[in-house]
C-alpha cells in the first residue's frame, strides 16, 4: 500500500481514528521495528528534498549576461582600444560591482527552501511495538504512532487519535495568530485547512496540551512539503525597470552598430576618409552614444532608496524592489497584524438586559465601560458576576514590560483580564478571595472550560466559559424569550466578524471540591456574552485611504472567517463596498475567469497557499504590479511569485524573509505605503537620471555626425567624449539619486509598466537639447578654428562648454514640471552643490594640469574662453526655461498632479 499520498489528496480529517489506523495498516500502540524499517526503505526519510543548485561560478557569469552590460563591456574595448587604460578600467570596475551585487542576491528560492526544511524538529516520541521511543525525525514513517505535548515541533502530518487540552499553533500555514483549537473528532472533507481541528500539521507548533497521532505524511508528501514544492516551481520575474532597461539596452546595441557601420562607410567611400580616421570617427559615436556611468547611478539612486527606506522601518533584501515598489497597482496583504493590531480587545458585553461598550485597545488595563443605553452604574451592576467569572475561569496573566502590557496565555483570556481591569477588578485579589478547587480545561469536544471556587463565605460556585451554543445547551432551562435575545446578540456579533464567548455559573452543594462533566449538564445560568476584535491599527486607515488616493488596490487575503475579515475590511474602508469571497468559493472559478474576479474583489477568506499563489498569477495575468505581504511558510510561494513579496519582521517565519525582496520591522502595512513612496521617488531620480544623460548624449553624437557628413574636424576625440561622459555621471548624475520626492507624488495613480523608458516628452527633450548641444559646440569650435587657434585648443573649449551646459541642464531637469528660478532650484540640493564642486575642480584639473594636458590633448584656456564655456551653460538654461514656460501656457498639468513630470504628455505625437 502506497501511504504517501498527502493529506490533499486523500481527507484523513474526515475518516475515523480507526479507520484511519486500518487504512494505513497501523495501530494504536505502533508500528513494530521491522515495519518500520521496510516502510522507511519504500518512502524513503521523513524531511524536505534538497534541491540542486547552480554552482557558484555560473550563478556568477549570469551576472553579465544582460544587453546593457555587454554595451558596457564594448565600451571599455574601445577604451582600451584607444590606449586609455583608467576609461577603460573605470568601466570595467563599474560591470564587476553590478555582478558581485546580483551575486550575492542570487539564491532566494534555495534560501527560502533551506528555511523551511529547519522548521522540522530533530527527534520526535513515539510508539514502537507498545513502547515509546525517541527517534530522528527522518526516521518517521506513515503509520507511526507519534506524541505530543506542549512546547513539541509536530513532526509529520498527523491524523489525531487522542487530544487533551490541545492548542496548536498554526500560524506558519494558515497566517492565523489564535492558537488551533485540535480533538480527535472527524470534520467534514471539504474543510478547510484552518478547520481540521482532527489535523496536526508538520513544522506547527504545540502550545498546549498532549495527544497523539498517527503519521498519515511525511517529507514532501506533508502540507510544508507541499508547500516547499510551489515555492521551487515559482520562477523569478525580473522587475518593470530592468526589463525596461534591457530592451532600452538591446536597441541601443543596436543602433549604434547601425549608425556606426552606416557612418564608416559614408564616410570612406562617400568622403574619401583615411579607413583609419573614419574607424576613429565610428568609436566616438559609439563612446558618445553608450552611457556608461548610467548602470551605476541606476545602483546608486537604488541603494539611496534603500537607505531611506531603512529608515522607515522597511528592509531591502533585493536592490531592483525599489523601485518595483513605485509600479505597484495592487497591494495583497494579511489581516492579522499587520492591517490589526495582533491583539485581541473586547469590545462589547451583552448582560441579560443590558449592553456596555467597552474603550481601549490592546492589553493595556486602561478604560471605561459604558452603557449602551441607561446608567454606566446600573448596568455595571448587572454584568458584576460575569465579569468575576471572567477573571476566576482564567489561566492567563497580564505582564507590562518596556511600558507595554503583554499576555502570557491565551489571547482571549488576557482580553479577559483586561475587561475586568477596566471594570475595577484586580484580577491577584479575586483569585485570593476565590481560590480556585478543581478545573476542567478547555477542549475543542466539549467547547468550554469550568472553574470551581470557594466564595468568601465558603460557598462553591461553578464558573463556566465556552461557545455560547454550548452554554444555552448547558442552561437548559432559559425561558423561550431569554435564549431568542441570546440568539440574536449572537448573529449580530456574527454579523461584525466578532468572536464571541459566553458566560454562565451554578452554585454547587457546600464542601463541594470536585468538578465533573456531568455536573454541569443542565443548571447553568447564562451570564452573558463577550464579543472580541482584533482591533485595526489607528495608522492603517490613513495609509489604506492615501493608497486608495494613489490609485493602488488593496486586497486581504487572510485565513480568517469571511465574516470577521470583511468586517475589519469596512472598518478599514477598503472599499465602498467591500467584496468577500473564500477559498472554497475561488476552487470553483476557472482560471480563465479568475483575473476578472479578483480584480473586483477585496477581501479572500480562509485561503490555502494555492489560492494565494492562484490569486497573484491572476492580478499579474491583468499587467498589475503586485506586492505581497506574508509572514507563514504558507505565504512564501505567493511572496515569491509577487513582484514585491514583503515579509513581516517580528512575526514572519525565516521562510518567508528569505523568500521576499522587502522585510517590514515593524510588521505594519503603514510602512508599506511609505515604501511605495520612496519606490515612487526611485523611479521619478531614475528618470530624470535618463532625461539629463541622452540628451547630453545625443549632442555629443550628433556634433559628431553632422562632422562627418560634411567633412568637418571632429569637435572632440573618443577620450575626450568618455572623460565628459564618466564625470558627468560620476557627479552630476549622482546628485539626481538624492533628489527629493516631487510634490504630490502620492497623487497620482501608478505608472503604466509597458509603457517605454523613453516617453514621447523625453523624446522630444531628446531631440531638442540634442540639437541646442551640437549647436553650441560646433558653433564654439568654429569660432575658436576662425580664431586661428589649434584643434586642441577649440576642442579644449568645447569639452568645458558641454560640462558647463550639463551643469545648466542638470537644474532644468530637475524640475521639468515647474520652474527652475527658484531658490530651491537654484540653490538645489547639498548634492547637486557637492557634485558641481567637484566636477568643477576635476574639469580644472583636465584643462591645466600638464599631466592632464598630455593624456587628453587639451590646453590651457584664457580667462575670456573660460567665460564664453560658461555662457553657453547660462544659455541653454535659459532656452531651456523658455521652452517650459510656453509648456505651461499650453496648458501643461501642474507637477503635482496627474501622472508624473516626465509623463505628462502625449506619448504618440513625440510632442509636449
Amino acid at each position: 500500500m502506497d501511504h504517501r499520498r498527502s493529506t490533499q489528496d486523500r481527507p484523513w480529517h474526515a475518516q475515523s481514528p480507526d479507520d484511519v489506523l486500518q487504512a494505513l495498516d497501523s495501530q494504536r500502540e505502533g508500528l513494530s521495528h521491522d515495519e518500520t524499517a521496510t516502510r522507511l526503505a519504500r518512502h524513503g526519510p521523513n524531511q524536505l528534498p534538497v534541491g540542486k543548485a547552480r554552482p557558484p561560478l555560473l550563478r556568477f557569469l549570469l551576472q553579465f549576461h544582460s544587453t546593457l552590460i555587454y554595451v558596457l563591456l564594448a565600451a571599455a574595448l574601445i577604451a582600451g582600444f584607444l590606449g586609455h587604460a583608467l576609461d577603460a578600467t573605470v568601466i570595467l570596475a563599474v560591470v564587476l560591482v553590478n555582478a558581485v551585487v546580483g551575486f550575492l542576491q542570487e539564491g532566494k528560492a534555495e534560501k527560502a527552501l533551506a528555511a523551511i526544511r529547519s522548521l522540522v524538529s530533530p527527534r520526535a516520541h513515539v510508539l514502537r511495538g507498545g513502547q515509546r521511543l525517541s527517534v530522528p525525525v527522518a526516521d518517521l514513517v506513515p503509520g507511526d504512532v507519534v506524541l505530543l505535548e506542549a512546547g513539541d515541533r509536530v513532526p509529520a502530518d498527523l491524523r489525531l487519535l487522542r487530544a487533551r487540552g490541545l492548542l496548536i499553533d498554526e500560524a506558519l500555514l494558515t497566517g492565523e495568530s489564535m492558537a488551533a483549537q485540535k480533538h480527535d473528532q472527524p470534520v467534514p472533507p471539504e474543510a478547510p485547512l484552518g478547520d481540521r481541528h482532527s489535523m496536526a500539521y508538520s513544522g506547527t507548533l504545540v502550545a498546549s496540551g498532549q495527544a497523539s497521532g498517527v503519521v498519515v505524511a511525511t517529507g514532501s508528501g506533508t502540507e510544508l512539503g507541499r508547500i516547499g514544492k510551489l515555492v521551487a516551481s515559482v520562477e523569478a520575474e525580473t522587475t518593470p525597470l530592468l526589463r525596461q532597461v534591457d530592451r532600452f539596452g538591446r536597441l541601443l546595441a543596436l543602433g549604434v552598430l547601425v549608425a556606426g557601420a552606416l557612418l564608416f562607410a559614408y564616410a570612406v567611400w562617400l568622403q574619401g576618409w583615411d579607413p583609419v580616421e573614419a574607424l576613429l570617427a565610428a568609436v566616438a559615436i559609439a563612446v558618445s552614444v553608450i552611457p556608461e556611468g548610467l548602470p551605476a547611478v541606476i545602483t546608486v539612486t537604488l541603494a539611496i532608496g534603500v537607505q531611506r527606506m531603512a529608515g522607515r522601518n522597511a528592509v531591502i533584501r533585493r536592490l531592483p524592489a525599489v523601485e518595483t515598489l513605485g509600479a505597484t497597482s495592487v497591494i495583497c496583504t494579511d489581516k492579522t497584524g499587520t492591517l490589526t493590531r495582533n491583539e485581541m480587545t473586547a469590545r462589547r458585553i451583552v448582560g441579560q438586559q443590558r449592553v456596555l461598550l467597552v474603550e481601549g485597545e490592546g492589553y493595556a488595563p486602561h478604560g471605561s465601560l459604558q452603557a449602551q443605553e441607561g446608567d454606566d452604574a446600573g448596568a455595571l451592576a448587572e454584568v458584576a458576576g460575569l465579569l468575576r467569572c471572567a477573571v476566576l475561569c482564567n489561566d492567563a496573566q497580564l505582564r507590562l514590560q518596556a511600558g507595554t502590557w503583554s499576555v502570557v496565555g491565551d489571547p482571549m483570556e488576557g482580553a479577559l483580564l483586561a475587561l475586568g481591569a477596566k471594570a475595577g477588578l484586580d484580577p491577584a485579589h479575586e483569585r485570593a478571595q476565590w481560590p480556585r478547587l478543581d478545573e476542567i480545561p478547555f477542549d475543542a469536544a466539549h467547547r468550554f472550560m469550568a472553574a470551581l471556587h470557594r466564595g468568601p463565605g465558603g460557598e462553591a460556585m461553578a464558573f463556566v466559559k465556552g461557545a455560547p451554543e454550548r452554554l444555552l445547551e448547558m442552561a437548559g432551562g432559559t425561558d423561550p424569550a431569554g435564549r431568542q435575545r441570546w440568539t440574536e446578540a449572537i448573529d449580530a456579533a456574527a454579523s461584525q466578524g466578532e468572536r464571541l464567548l459566553a458566560f454562565g455559573w451554578k452554585a454547587m452543594p457546600a464542601g463541594t471540591t470536585q468538578l465533573r462533566f456531568e455536573d454541569l449538564v443542565q443548571g447553568v445560568e447564562v451570564l452573558g456574552l463577550v464579543s472580541f476584535m482584533d482591533p485595526p491599527r489607528p495608522e492603517v486607515l490613513r495609509a489604506i485611504a492615501e493608497c486608495r488616493d494613489a490609485g493602488i488596490q488593496v486586497k486581504m487575503i487572510t485565513g480568517d472567517h469571511a465574516a470577521t475579515a470583511a468586517a475589519i475590511a469596512r472598518e478599514l474602508r477598503l472599499a465602498d463596498e467591500p467584496v468577500a469571497i473564500t477559498g472554497a468559493d475561488l476552487d470553483e472559478v476557472a482560471d480563465a475567469d479568475l483575473p476578472e474576479l479578483v480584480l473586483r474583489t477585496q477581501v479572500f477568506a480562509r485561503t490555502s497557499p494555492e489560492h494565494k499563489l492562484r490569486i497573484v498569477r491572476a492580478l499579474q495575468q491583468r499587467g498589475q504590479v503586485v506586492a505581497m505581504t506574508g509572514d507563514g511558510v504558507n505565504d512564501a510561494p505567493s511572496l515569491k511569485q509577487a513582484d514585491v513579496g514583503v515579509a513581516m519582521g517580528i512575526k514572519g517565519t525565516e521562510a518567508a524573509k528569505e523568500a521576499a525582496e522587502m522585510v517590514l520591522l515593524d510588521d505594519n502595512f503603514a510602512s508599506i505605503v511609505h515604501a511605495v513612496n520612496e519606490g515612487r521617488t526611485v523611479f521619478d531620480n531614475v528618470r530624470k537620471v535618463f532625461a539629463w544623460t541622452l540628451p547630453t548624449n545625443g549632442g555629443e553624437v550628433l556634433g559628431v555626425v553632422i562632422c562627418v557628413l560634411f567633412g568637418l574636424t571632429l569637435p572632440m576625440t573618443a577620450a575626450q567624449i568618455l572623460w565628459v561622459n564618466l564625470a558627468t555621471s560620476a557627479t552630476l548624475g549622482l546628485a539626481l539619486a538624492f533628489e527629493p520626492p516631487e510634490p504630490g507624488v502620492m497623487d497620482r495613480p501608478p505608472r503604466d509598466v509597458g509603457a517605454p523608458l523613453v516617453s514621447g516628452f523625453m523624446l522630444w527633450r531628446i531631440v531638442l537639447v540634442s540639437v541646442l548641444f551640437a549647436a553650441a559646440t560646433l558653433g564654439l569650435l568654429q569660432v575658436e578654428l576662425q580664431r586661428g587657434e589649434s584643434v586642441d585648443a577649440a576642442r579644449t573649449l568645447v569639452v568645458n562648454a558641454l560640462i558647463a551646459m550639463e551643469i545648466g541642464y542638470l537644474f532644468n531637469v530637475r524640475y521639468l514640471g515647474m520652474r527652475s528660478f527658484t531658490w530651491r532650484g537654484a540653490l538645489g540640493t547639498p548634492a547637486v552643490l557637492l557634485a558641481i564642486g567637484a566636477l568643477v575642480l576635476a574639469q580644472a584639473a583636465f584643462t591645466y594640469l600638464p599631466a592632464m594636458n598630455r593624456w587628453f590633448a587639451t590646453v590651457p584656456l584664457s580667462l575670456a574662453e573660460l567665460a564664453m564655456a560658461m555662457g553657453a551653460g547660462v544659455a541653454l538654461m535659459l532656452l531651456l526655461e523658455a521652452e517650459k514656460w510656453l509648456t505651461r501656457r499650453r496648458g501643461a498639468d501642474s507637477p503635482g498632479a496627474g501622472p508624473a513630470p516626465l509623463d505628462r504628455f502625449d506619448t504618440a505625437s513625440g510632442r509636449p
